[in-house]
């Protein structure tokens, strides 16, 4: 499907989760539920997404999170990256954030979404859908 760019703009989408633990099933729900909130709320189609970069903290190594987001049907040509979030004494623990890149209709407010403990850091945010 083509979309018309004309009327779309493109936007930064950010969000985060907290995963119940380090185990690649933990990791995967976390970001199941993260990545269906993302799409859900801003009502995305995966030719709107052209990049997605998940970050984790230092305590989640049991899986990539690019690799569950990978699964959603239609996204093999989405651009997707894990990284490392940087290490900063006192920070959520078994956190996982994102940054999209998406194409939105010019007049959609951007909805981010802010899930499990994460509500904390962005509180402004996490009771938007």
């Amino acid at each position: 499907m083509a979309l018309d760019t004309k009327s779309l703009n493109l936007c930064g989408l950010r969000g985060a989760t907290t995963a119940h633990n380090n185990t690649p099933e933990a990791i995967e729900t976390a970001v199941s539920e993260l990545v269906s909130e993302l799409v859900s709320r801003n009502a995305l189609s995966p030719e709107q997404i052209i990049s997605i970069t998940f970050s984790v903290t230092a305590d989640l190594n049991a899986c990539f999170p690019a690799a569950i987001a990978r699964k959603q049907k239609g996204w093999e040509s989405i651009a997707l990256l894990d990284c490392q979030q940087m290490s900063v004494e006192g920070d959520l623990k078994f956190c996982i954030r994102i940054l999209a890149h998406v194409l939105l209709p010019l007049a959609q407010k951007p909805k981010h979404p802010y899930l499990g403990q994460a509500r904390l850091l962005r509180p402004d945010r996490s009771n938007k859908k």
